[in-house]
């Protein structure tokens, strides 16, 4: 199969899961990246936030259209993740490749447990510890993408529902702005990387992706988020062992 047909499916999968659950796009792409199109994993990093800062963009617009983001509280929740968005994208470029990988694969098994036994547990609703997780939260989230090229949405999501107490579908929304403005800082450090980007796959797959991120959103409303949930939570663990598999190789 050519380069440009497995981009685009890829693509159109990784729209699908940021559009329908506001997370888990990134972690199915730096996989499909490295595995399926050759990327080295420091490449794939960069170019999976090429592709989930376009994506994530589109689906905000999308959620943005029907009220769902929750402009003063998302902003406040993404500037915590900035700096450490910015630091860690500068420092992934002098890691070991293998230890990238290695990662990269607990987070995608991290992200598979967070889908399939969500944190239901409210805990203390005072404002000052609502306002000290949700910064804490979202600075890990901002290093979590500059180093791994994931926009943690699969993360955002949760910790919007029980930090914050928003329903579902403004955390799934708001999630969108959390992660664009995270990729957005882990790129800047990470500009001098983009010269060695292969556009002729890359541009495809972001293509796609923005136009599965609109499908995504029109699934949601048809489909219930638990079975979108594990549909995901399946692949991503599938796509765990592999690259812990890989990893140890």
């Amino acid at each position: 199969m050519s380069a440009l047909i497995l981009a685009l499916v890829a693509g159109a999968v990784v729209g699908l899961a940021l559009g329908a659950l506001g997370g888990g796009g990134s972690v199915l792409a730096v996989p499909a990246l490295i595995y399926l199109l050759g990327f080295t994993p420091a490449a794939a990093a960069t170019a999976s936030l090429i592709i989930v800062t376009a994506t994530s963009l589109t689906a905000l617009y999308a959620h943005a259209r029907t009220g769902n983001v929750r402009w003063k509280a998302g902003a406040l929740f993404a500037a915590a993740g900035l700096l450490p968005a910015a630091a860690a994208g500068a420092a992934a470029t002098r890691l070991p490749q293998s230890l990238l990988t290695a990662a990269f694969a607990a987070v995608a098994a991290l992200a598979a447990v967070k889908m399939l036994r969500p944190d239901q547990t409210g805990g203390d609703r005072t404002a000052t510890v609502r306002l000290a997780k949700a910064a804490g939260t979202g600075a890990g989230l901002g290093a979590l993408t500059g180093l791994l090229g994931v926009g943690g949405g699969f993360l955002a999501v949760p910790a919007l529902v029980t930090v914050l107490a928003f329903e579902m579908q403004a955390a799934v929304g708001t999630s969108l702005l959390v992660i664009s403005a995270n990729s957005l800082a882990s790129l800047a450090t990470r500009g001098a990387t983009t010269a060695g980007i292969h556009w002729a796959v890359v541009g495809p797959f972001a293509g796609a992706a923005i136009l599965g991120a609109w499908d995504g959103k029109r699934l949601a409303a048809k489909v219930t988020g638990t079975l979108l949930q594990l549909a995901f939570a399946v692949v991503l663990l599938a796509v765990a062992a592999f690259m812990f598999t890989d990893a140890l190789t």
